[in-house]
Formats: structure tokens, C-alpha cells, sequence
């Protein structure tokens, strides 16, 4: 008889440990696919029906995971789901992949994080490995997953179950860099417990890269984000400076992209959008406030992003004022509402604030989205007009918020009356045309 962790190593190694993954949307979803590609047997755990009764059916509900992988796995008897947390028992590691949004007061929502853990401690048994994936900061995973499942189980931590924080770095969208390839940071509580996750996920994935405590872990996924959010809001910042100069931010953007040192990409928006970039810094500013200091940087940032969306709408309102139109009653198309091109996730997507604003202001607004056929959001309840162009002729001013790269942005133009073009999407074409105004 091998000792807890000798044992746990071993099924890790031979992949007979059976995975359980808590949360199976856009992180839980592929992470289960790569774990069963690998060997492993897997079960997803998740309280919404409709997302297990499609995986069990053999069918993917997200771009990024193709129906025929998940159908193979089904097939082979290597993945399957439930809504009943009790299937975590029989588990020998567990990956808590679960949403952390924002309150509307801009505060945490640990409610995702709190529910899993609370339904994992009373399955927890000696021997398992649990990974939280879900961004969130320093300090959640040590501070309140387990005290948890210490308390409820009576197991010890590093004794009897082992405890790492991993942040998810998915990117929807991409095909060059996956859950496979991408790499992995890991931290555990202890030293042994990020080895025994380290060891869980080397077994799948191309890259680990271990770091001493899950502190570190946390932190890196809020650099990470907090690095984008803070650059994207200076970039917004240098559009309103531009605007006010009468410079083309985007040709000053292009131009100083061409210094191959020291100089790092970023455009502008009409907002920040995603489960990611909008949200994870400001988990970290408020993680400071109790500890009496103020992230002046991500605060600045995280105002001039956010107020990117009624930018937007000024320049929308601008646009109709100079062709003698109010925005009251005025026929508005929105082309895209995705948070970003070609994928179908609207998940905190400027969009949905630039229809609100609209509405607010008397506009008419319709939205063209290939990936996204119906929103609802917060009093929204709306349908993509089905027949793009005769739409763009009818309306009194088209607004190209998401650049989805199936568009004919040429025939937009044409058919256009005004267009506002928050992403450069019409290039150099926008420039110079009468009709467009861009951000």
C-alpha cells in the first residue's frame, strides 16, 4: 500500500483516475473534451439541464468544441454529464470551472465559486485532487474553498486531498492557441498539492508551468487581464484625444505598429466585452480597497473603458446631426453584437450597452449578428433581422460594432446612408468616404 499521494499519482499517470469537471461552459466544455481525448474517463457537473442533455445526446453547444469530438467521446463511453453533484464522489479529481462575474455595484460575485465548493466538500474523499479554474483573487482559493472542504469533509489538506489554483486562459475564437497548447500555470496550497495538480494536467495538456503558491496563480491571470484592460484603455483614450485633434487613430496605430521593439499592438472599441478583460482587474481593485489601497491604474482604465459604449452613441447622435436627423425615432442597425469577431459569445459585450443607450434616447434599433440569432438582456428582447442589406438601406444610420469577418463591408457601405465604424473595419475605404465616421 502506497501512501494518498503515491496512489493518487499512479491513477494519474496511468489515467485510470476518473475527472470530474464543475461548470461545463466555455472553460469546462473543452477541458473535459482534452481530458477524455486523453484517456481519461470524465463526467461533467452542471446544474443547467439543457447543457447536460446535449453533451449526453453527443452534441457541442460552443464554437470553439466541435459536435463530432463530443459525439466520439459520448460514443466511447469516456464523458458524460449530470446535474447531480453526488456523481463527484466516485471522482478522483475534480476541476471547478465556474462563471465569476461582477455584481452591478462592481463588487465580486463569489455565489458560482461558493455554490461548488459546498457541493463538492460533502463528496470530497481521500485521495481526490481538486483545480479551481475560475479567475477570481489572491487569496480565494486558500481563504474560502478550503476552509470548506476541510470543515465539511474532516479531510486535511495535503494529507488526505490535494488543493491548486490553475487560471483558465481560454480565448474564444482561436485555433492557434487551445486548451491543449496553451500553457498552464499551476499553484497549490502546498508545495505537494501543486505537484499532484501539475502532475493531473501534464497528463493532457502540451505545457504545465508550476509556480510556488496558488497566490501566485491567482495573481498571474489578473496581470494577465489587467495588462490588456489597462493598454486597451489608453488606446480608447489616445481615440478621443485623436478625434479632438483631428487625427486618424488608427493610421497613428498602424504606423507606430511598424517599431519592431517596445511597442505592443492595441486598438480601440466602443467597449470592453468578454468574461475576462472587463471583469478579472477590477476583482483585484477590490481586493486592495480592503487592504486601504487604491489600484489607481486599473480605476482610471476601467472608467475611460467603460464609458466607451456612450462615446459611441455621441458619435452615432454627431453623425445623424450633421445629415439633419434626431436620434429620436431615427432607424439605428447595429452590425454585430458579439463581444468579439466570429464567435457567438455575448458575454459583457459593449453592444448590448450601446442598444440600451440608444433605446434610451428614442432611437429605432435593430441588430444584424450572424453568430448570435436572438439576445435577451435585461429588459432586451430582440431577434437579428434576418436580410442584412435591405436592412442597411432602410436604416438611417448603420453602426458596425463587432467586425465579424463574414461581412461584405463594402456592400454595407454602399448600401449605407451613414455608418459609424467603431472597429476600422472598412480600413483605409473609411478614411476618406463621405459617409463614414469612424471612432
Amino acid at each position: 500500500m502506497g501512501t494518498t499521494k503515491e496512489n493518487l499519482h499512479s491513477k494519474l499517470s496511468d489515467r485510470t483516475a476518473r475527472v470530474g469537471i464543475i461548470g461545463i461552459g466555455y472553460v469546462g466544455l473543452p477541458l473535459a473534451v482534452v481530458f477524455a481525448e486523453a484517456g481519461f474517463d470524465v463526467v461533467g457537473v452542471d446544474p443547467a439541464e439543457d447543457k447536460v442533455a446535449a453533451i449526453n445526446r453527443g452534441e457541442s453547444y460552443i464554437l470553439d468544441v466541435e459536435t463530432e469530438r463530443v459525439r466520439v467521446l459520448v460514443d466511447a463511453g469516456k464523458l458524460r454529464a449530470s446535474t447531480d453533484y453526488s456523481v463527484l464522489a466516485d471522482v478522483d479529481a475534480v476541476s471547478i470551472c465556474v462563471p465569476t462575474p461582477l455584481r452591478k455595484t462592481g463588487d465580486p460575485d463569489l455565489s458560482f465559486i461558493a455554490a461548488a465548493a459546498n457541493d463538492l466538500a460533502p463528496n470530497l474523499r481521500k485521495g481526490m485532487v481538486v483545480v479551481l479554474e475560475s479567475s477570481t483573487y489572491p487569496g480565494t482559493t486558500r481563504e474560502m474553498i478550503l476552509p470548506v472542504l476541510e470543515s465539511v469533509s474532516g479531510l486535511t489538506v495535503c494529507e488526505d486531498f490535494f488543493l491548486a489554483f490553475s487560471p483558465e486562459r481560454v480565448d474564444p475564437g482561436r485555433t492557434d492557441w487551445t486548451t491543449i497548447n496553451t500553457p498552464k500555470v499551476i499553484g497549490g496550497i502546498t508545495p505537494d498539492c501543486g505537484e499532484m495538480a501539475s502532475a493531473w494536467y501534464d497528463q493532457a495538456l502540451d505545457t504545465i508551468v508550476p509556480v510556488s503558491t496558488c497566490e501566485v496563480a491567482e495573481m498571474t491571470k489578473l496581470l494577465e487581464n489587467t495588462f490588456r484592460m489597462i493598454n486597451i484603455g489608453m488606446v480608447n483614450e489616445l481615440a478621443i484625444m485623436c478625434d479632438r485633434l483631428g487625427i486618424d487613430v488608427w493610421e497613428v496605430i498602424d504606423a507606430a505598429a511598424t517599431k519592431p521593439f517596445g511597442f505592443m499592438k492595441f486598438t480601440p472599441g466602443p467597449g470592453l466585452g468578454g468574461h475576462c478583460i472587463p471583469i478579472d482587474p477590477l476583482y483585484l481593485s477590490w481586493k486592495l480597497k480592503s487592504l486601504n489601497y487604491n489600484a489607481r491604474f486599473i480605476e482610471l482604465a476601467s472608467e475611460i473603458n467603460t464609458n466607451m459604449p456612450r462615446y459611441t452613441v455621441g458619435k452615432i447622435q454627431d453623425a445623424l446631426n450633421q445629415h439633419k436627423k434626431p436620434i429620436n425615432g431615427s432607424r439605428i442597425l447595429i452590425v454585430g453584437v458579439a463581444y468579439k469577431p466570429d464567435i457567438d459569445d455575448l458575454r459583457e459585450s459593449p453592444a448590448l450597452d450601446v442598444i440600451h443607450l440608444l433605446k434610451d434616447k428614442g432611437a429605432d434599433v435593430a441588430y444584424h449578428d450572424p453568430f448570435i440569432p436572438y439576445l435577451n438582456h435585461d429588459n432586451l428582447d430582440m431577434d437579428s433581422v434576418e436580410d442584412l442589406l435591405p436592412e442597411v438601406n432602410a436604416a438611417d444610420c448603420v453602426a458596425i460594432i463587432t467586425n465579424h469577418s463574414v461581412y461584405d463591408y463594402q456592400a454595407i457601405l454602399e448600401n449605407a446612408q451613414i455608418l459609424v465604424d467603431t472597429r476600422n473595419a472598412l480600413g483605409l475605404t473609411g478614411q476618406i468616404h463621405p459617409k463614414v465616421v469612424k471612432l
